[in-house]
């Protein structure tokens, strides 16, 4: 398995629609920044499944406030359409990981998996402070992988999370 390096990245956004929208401002020598998108889900004292809300008016200066220890569920503003010869591992930014944030190493993606924004889970390992949530902050990036072989069954066949285009609790296996 081989790192995809910028050019590589470009080429299979230009014409495979492997991440869209592309924006080349994101494009890193072997990766793509990711930015948060507009829905979370969160717990609530009262109830056991996480509910979905909606942050499309929150901004840098008037965040959507994480608490300290607090799990969220985001997603990413980008939709991904991995071919059958192409995995993906997102990546906390570190700057997110000097402020306090955890994501929870949930990040690999199958070879085939399509049609869908990235639902990353997210902690604020902080103590007494908050962290700052807005949609397009830059969260993470993803590296691209070319798989030795196209697998035998593809992630486009077997996948619980294929042609979801908002952030996803966990669906049973």
């Amino acid at each position: 398995m081989a790192v995809l390096c910028d050019w590589e990245i470009r080429s299979l956004c230009d014409s495979h629609q492997l991440v869209w929208p592309f924006v080349p401002e994101l494009l890193n020598p072997a990766s793509l920044d990711l930015r948060l998108g507009h829905r979370l889900m969160i717990e609530v004292s009262d109830r056991r499944e996480l509910i979905e809300i909606d942050i499309s008016d929150r901004t840098e200066e008037d965040p959507y406030y994480l608490a300290p220890s607090e799990f969220v569920l985001a997603e990413t503003i980008e939709t991904f359409n991995l071919p059958n010869d192409i995995s993906a591992q997102f990546v906390l930014k570190s700057s997110r990981a000097r402020e306090g944030l955890n994501h929870l190493l949930a990040g690999w993606c199958d070879p085939g998996w399509h049609g869908s924004k990235l639902t990353l889970e997210l902690k604020n390992e902080r103590r007494y402070h908050g962290l700052h949530l807005y949609p397009n902050l830059k969260i993470g990036q993803m590296v691209f992988h070319r798989m030795s072989n196209v697998p035998a069954i593809s992630y486009a066949v077997t996948g619980n999370y294929n042609n979801h285009l908002r952030v996803m609790p966990s669906v049973v296996a």
